[in-house]
């Protein structure tokens, strides 16, 4: 089949598009809970609204995909996300919030169903795991931008007199004077306005989906929902995803309320560095995959995670800020690990199996609702405590996980040898030329 490097070009895009639009409610739920005057219980349903789009439609999405293939699914995709920012930039409001970010939430399950298959057939599969950690890298670099945008557009859109430029004037006259941070989502709908059109004239080419990709049918779901291993792994992605967002979407409130941290300033470059250092962790984490079991990477991440999480909590500002951002780096390899563990535990139906795994992601809505819901009744720290039930769960597969197939490691004596054999043949090979 023909590769082709632009279509990974674009895959790496739709990636950092995902990225951008996904991780951002972070930073500005602090605006949003003073723009709308809303408490912590009330607050916490806005990352709900998102992540439960993952668990309604990550299933669907596969089926879509499937029938329709991945240029529909994914122009779908955009047009959605596109309406979702469009909608709320235009009418802000709470309850405009919620039904806005449910609706960019599943444009962005859609893509990311359909996004790794394309990816695969356009690089090849033989550089399909090199071009997956790349893309990782990329998504991990949106999540570092998008909250420096933010709050670049929002302290400057504040008290906003004229002569900043185009783009800033163009915003001011369609921006509330009191909520600059919604020109954020007038960005938002110009990205996926600019991504409908550049997919609608790309030509895609076609994607057969594997057995691993394809999802099974729904009597194949109910059956892999009744194997003790499949619930327990859907758990692990579960208790990941919330034990991410759960942090990430409140860091900036907790700085704010605890420490008195602009977080349209410092608190936007913590949740900043906290995706960028998640991203550095990802290279780390491929290291440490090639010397040691999965299982001992896992627990030893998750122990780090539980000390940067009691740091962060109980800690003077400094102390606080450098935790969470520390937090994110500890985070790095767990999706992974969770990911390949679950799939190396089962011998079969691994398509429908990764479709009842990325469900899980739902957890990323459960767990910011539940930490704001305890916040709003005893406070944030003590909301945030439950993200110790979530993390204590992943610790727990480094001890009970039992896959079919152990990841393959490199042993320390045979590292020096081969470094060694590696320099010699490079020596060698430039005297040659």
């Amino acid at each position: 089949m023909r590769r082709s490097f632009a279509i990974v070009l674009l895959v790496f895009l739709i990636f950092f598009v995902i990225s951008f639009l996904t991780n951002i409610l972070g930073p500005l739920v602090p605006d949003i809970i003073s723009g709308f005057s809303l408490s912590l219980a009330l607050a916490s349903f806005l990352p709900f609204s998102f992540f439960v789009a993952y668990g309604v439609m990550s299933i669907p999405a596969g089926m879509l995909l499937e029938r329709f293939g991945a240029k529909p699914v994914m122009v779908g995709a955009f047009v959605l996300a596109f309406a979702g920012s469009l909608l709320f930039a235009a009418v802000p409001s709470f309850t405009v919030a919620l039904a806005s970010l449910f609706t960019i939430g599943i444009g962005m399950t859609l893509l990311q169903v359909a996004i790794n298959p394309l990816l695969r057939v356009a690089g090849g599969e033989e550089h399909f795991a090199f071009y997956s950690v790349m893309a990782q890298l990329v998504f991990g670099s949106a999540s570092f931008l998008s909250p420096m945008v933010y709050s670049y557009l929002v302290t400057r859109l504040q008290g906003y007199a004229g002569g900043g430029g185009p783009l800033l004037d163009t915003l001011a006259r369609h921006v509330p004077a009191p909520l600059p941070w919604v020109s954020l989502y007038w960005v938002f709908a110009a990205v996926t306005a600019v991504m409908i059109v550049v997919l609608g004239i790309v030509r895609l080419p076609r994607v057969e989906l594997t057995a691993e990709e394809r999802p099974g049918a729904w009597e194949t779901h109910r059956q892999l929902f009744g194997k003790r291993v499949v619930l327990l792994y859907f758990l692990g992605i579960f208790a990941y995803v919330g034990t991410e967002q759960g942090v990430a979407n409140w860091i900036s409130k907790f700085l704010q309320t605890y420490h008195g941290v602009n977080p349209q300033v410092e608190g936007a470059t913590v949740v900043s560095h906290f995706w960028g250092l998640m991203t550095a962790g990802c290279l780390l984490g491929l290291l440490l995959l090639k010397l040691f079991d999965s299982r001992r990477v896992l627990i030893a991440f998750a122990v780090a995670a539980l000390a940067c999480l009691t740091a962060a909590l109980a800690g003077t500002v400094g102390v606080s800020m450098l935790a969470f951002k520390l937090f994110g780096f500890c985070l790095s390899v767990m999706w992974s690990i969770v990911f390949s563990l679950a799939l190396n535990s089962l011998a079969e139906h691994h398509g429908t199996f990764s479709g009842i795994l990325c469900t899980g992601i739902i957890g990323g809505a459960f767990v910011p609702m539940l930490v704001g819901q305890l916040g709003n009744l005893f406070g944030l720290r003590v909301g945030l405590l439950l993200v110790y039930l979530t993390l204590g769960y992943i610790l727990s597969i480094g001890f009970w996980a039992k896959p079919l197939v152990n990841n393959a490691t490199v042993p320390f004596r045979d590292l020096v040898p081969a470094a060694a054999r590696a320099l010699w043949k490079g020596q060698r090979g430039g005297g040659e030329k």
